[in-house]
Parts: structure tokens; sequence; C-alpha cells
């Protein structure tokens, strides 16, 4: 079981000090895969870093500008191109004049080529200013931040630590009160596997998710997460012992316990597994992998 990290304490516009070094302000846009909303974190005193500015709602917009009045804000960083986190970058950047770090949205949206509708629509039109490599370092006055590309929710995700608390701001990576969606053919389970193994090999003490809580016990957590992908690896071969079978056939078996509301995003979890198991030769398919393919054991 993943021990996962759902109480919050917050008010929608209020910006909180969660650390020496970090301040959030969470937008008001909760939903089933925002929980209760996009969290923008602001990095230091004085000049400071914002990362993921958040949807572009004129009311957060007025919370972050609050927050930050009388400083400079050197960097907006941005982890994905997902709705819930980039849009408000560009209206930020010419409120404040920063420039916009992250990596650019993927030519092919996700949403056009699996036809699945998610609240966490995607930014197609995000363009950083500067395009992020992994290892890029963004100083200030008292903080370091490290750019840590970590593809898997998105192949343009990138976490950022904060080498002064030995912290990560995970985006959509992890979560501390849910799992994250992988959503191909954007979202790859491969990819997602080795970046968990990359940032439980940083040790770090800890997790500060774009949604929700932070998570303290790291190591446990992520090695809860890697259980439970795994887990339901074995739960998708196990189905397919029975013989050949369908993605929306399993999903409301394997994911009877979760919200109906999110069998659309389990359905993309589950195609991500099986276009890795059919990668790596343990499940077979007709053509290419899809939503509506039959699967079977190799």
């Amino acid at each position: 079981m993943i021990p996962f990290v759902r109480e919050i304490e917050f008010e929608y516009g209020r910006c909180d000090q969660v650390s020496p070094l970090i301040r959030r302000v969470i937008a008001d846009n909760p939903g089933p895969f925002t929980y209760t909303g996009t969290g923008t974190y602001i990095v230091g005193r004085g000049t400071v870093a914002v990362i993921d500015p958040g949807p572009d709602i004129p009311a957060h917009l007025d919370a972050l500008l609050a927050a930050i009045e009388g400083e400079t804000v050197s960097h907006i960083l941005v982890t994905h191109h997902h709705a819930d986190h980039s849009p408000l970058a560009a209206p930020l950047a010419q409120r404040t004049g920063a420039r916009i770090w992250g990596r650019p949205a993927p030519a092919a949206l996700v949403s056009e080529e699996t036809g699945v509708q998610l609240d966490a629509e995607d930014d197609g039109h995000f363009r950083p200013d500067v395009e992020i490599a992994d290892g890029d370092l963004f100083e200030g006055p008292g903080w370091t931040l490290e750019a840590i590309t970590t593809p898997g929710h998105t192949s343009n995700h990138v976490c950022f630590s904060l080498k002064e608390e030995n912290a990560l701001f995970s985006g959509d990576h992890v979560m501390g009160w849910s799992t994250t969606v992988i959503t191909p053919p954007d979202g790859d389970m491969g990819d997602y596997f080795a970046s968990l193994a990359k940032v439980q090999a940083r040790d770090f003490d800890t997790l500060w998710p774009t949604h929700g809580s932070p998570v303290r016990e790291v190591a446990p957590f992520l090695q809860a997460y890697v259980d439970h992908r795994r887990a339901r690896e074995a739960q998708v071969l196990g189905a397919l012992a029975g013989g050949p079978a369908r993605i929306k056939t399993m999903v409301p078996v394997l994911y009877a316990a979760v919200d109906p509301r999110l069998h659309p995003a389990a359905a993309l979890s589950m195609l991500a597994h099986l276009v890795l198991l059919v990668r790596e030769g343990r499940v077979a398919c007709d053509g290419a992998p899809g939503l509506d393919s039959e699967y079977r054991l190799a």
C-alpha cells in the first residue's frame, strides 16, 4: 500500500511559508486529477524563482503577484505542459519581466492520439523562452535549483531539486495524494520506471508535488510507488493468463476500488503498461498497442 499523504492546510489565494525557503499559493482548480488545486511554489526571498505558475486563472495571478510584491522574479520554471501547470507562465512573465524555463510541449498531443479527455488537458502551445537540459542550475540569493529531467508522465517532464533543503519539486512525477497518470503516446511507462529510479538514487529528504501535501518519508514512499506499478503490471499479466482480453474489460475489474471518474485515466495507465509489456516481448497484440487492441500473453 502506498502511504498517501492527503491532509493539507490551506486557503485559496493565501501565500503560506511551508519551509525556510519555500512559499506556496494554491490555485482554485480542484478536481479528480488536481486534488485541491495547483500548488505554485515561490523559492527564496528578494530574488525568487516561481515553479509551476498554474492554470490561467486571473485570481491566481493576482495572488501570486501579491505574494511577490516588491521582489524580483529571476526564473519561471515549468515542470511540464499540462493546462494546470503552464498556462499562467506567460501572463506572469509579462507582469514580472522574467523568462520562462522548461521543455516545450510535444508536437503530437496526447488527447488527439487517445481520444480520451482528462481534466488535466494539454497546453499544446507551451514553448519556454529557454529550453532546460538535465543538470541545469538556477541560482538566487541563498538558493540553488537543479533541473532533473523525468520523462514518463509526459515526455517533457522536469523536476527541480532545491540543494539547500535537499528537497525535490516533483511536479506530477510523484504526488503525495495519488498515483500519476501515464498517458501514451507522450507518456511512457518504461521512461517512468527509469525516472523513478533516478529520483530514488538522489535520496531526497522531502518531495513537494504540485498537487497536495509534501512527502517527508521519501524512500519508503518512492519504493511503494514502484511496487504499486509492478503490482499493476502483474495484475495485467494475470488477467491475460485467463485468455486474450481488451483494456475496456480489464479496467472495471482491476480498478474496481478506484473512483469510476478515474477509469478513463486508468485505461491510459493500463495502456502504458501494455505498451511496455509488448515492447519487452511479454505480451502480444495485432498491430500497434491501442485502447481497443486485443492483448494476449506472448
